[in-house]
This record gives C-alpha cells, structure tokens and sequence, in this order.
C-alpha cells in the first residue's frame, strides 16, 4: 500500500477530532441555538466516550459509527451553527489539540449505562421467555 493513502486518512481523521472538539466548544458559546448545541452535545459526547454504542470487535457494525455515524453528525451540526462560531470554535480546538487530547467520562458514564439497561432488559426477557 502507499504510505500517502495511511497520510491521508491520518489527516482525516486528525480534522475530524479538531472538529469534533470544536463542536465541544460551540456548545458552550450563547450565540449556538438551543437546538443545534443539543445535538451537537450528542455527538460530541458519542464520539468522545472510550465506548462505543457498537463495540468494535462486531464485523463490520463495529466501525460504521467511527467511519459514518460521527462525521455525519459533524458535518450536520456544523451546518446548523453560525460560521463565525464555528470559525472561532475551530480555531481554539487546534490550539488546545496541539496541548492535550480531550475524554469524556460522562459520556462513557452514559454509554455504559445504555448496555446496563439493554443487558438488564433481555435478561429480563429471557427469564419471562424461559419461564414460558
């Protein structure tokens, strides 16, 4: 393989974690409207959660989050916010990027949450099921 193809998707991939974190950003900023700072909160949450909704090791599914999912939601909430916002936003993500790599715990609170109930609730099902 051609060393340019693992350089382009590396900087690929480098873009949308800038702008993943730049959508962090904006959601703190007044002038983002309620609606776009909600959905912007979900993504950014998602893409920054050490878990996925999809666990990796499933073929296939396991990356469409991290190769689709995520980038289409960048790509629509930036859409939804003010270019100067997301200009701005840009910009402090790089800076603060380039210093330290961001997590969110809450967010991996909340994934793991979600398979806790879904793991309680088809435990529950198969016990009725079994039960008859």
């Amino acid at each position: 393989m051609d060393g340019t193809v693992f350089g382009t998707w590396k900087e690929r991939a480098r873009r949308l974690r800038m702008q993943t974190y730049a959508l962090y950003l904006a959601c703190k900023d007044p002038r983002v409207p309620w609606y776009a700072k909600a959905l912007a909160a979900c993504v950014v949450a998602y893409a920054f959660s050490p878990i996925d909704l999809i666990p990796d090791p499933i073929p296939v599914l396991g990356y469409l989050d991290d190769l689709v999912l995520i980038p289409l939601g960048v790509v629509l909430v930036i859409r939804m916010l003010p270019s100067s916002v997301v200009a701005e936003c840009q910009e402090e993500a790089r800076k603060a990027i380039e210093e330290r790599t961001p997590t969110n715990w809450v967010a991996a609170g909340v994934i793991v949450a979600i398979w806790l109930v879904l793991g309680a609730v088809g435990v529950v099902l198969a016990i009725r099921i079994l039960r008859g």
